[in-house]
């Protein structure tokens, strides 16, 4: 079992800047691909980023390019890093974590998470 804890979420103006926050605790989290999602109000959840390892990351095209993911397997932790946020990006951010990921697909594990709102 991984438990998940998101944080770093709020209320930030357009082109700000938020870092969010999972601690995972529960199993060796270096074995474990970390992904973020994001689910709007009335919409379907989205895949945002993924770390695999340090050097293995991927990203939904919606935030490629101001979007960063990092982890820090000595703190069990990842980060999402969000840069020249919009008002588009406002949603709940959650982590995720699997052994057995492919694409933004087999995750088992889920964090409760954190609202990120992005003022106009």
């Amino acid at each position: 079992q991984v438990q998940l804890v998101e944080s770093g979420g709020g209320l930030v103006q357009a082109g700000g800047s938020l870092r969010l926050s999972c601690a995972a605790s529960g199993r060796t989290f270096s074995n474990y691909a970390m992904g973020w999602f994001r689910q709007a109000p009335g919409k379907e959840r989205e895949f945002v980023a993924a770390s695999r390892s340090s050097y293995s990351t991927s990203y939904g095209d919606s935030v490629k390019g101001r979007f960063t993911t990092t982890r820090d397997n000595a703190k069990n932790t990842v980060y999402l890093q969000m840069n020249g946020l919009k008002p588009e990006d406002t949603a709940v951010y959650y982590c995720a974590a699997g052994r057995s990921v492919s694409g933004p697909y087999g995750y088992d594990y889920w964090g409760q998470g954190t609202q990120v709102t992005v003022s106009s």
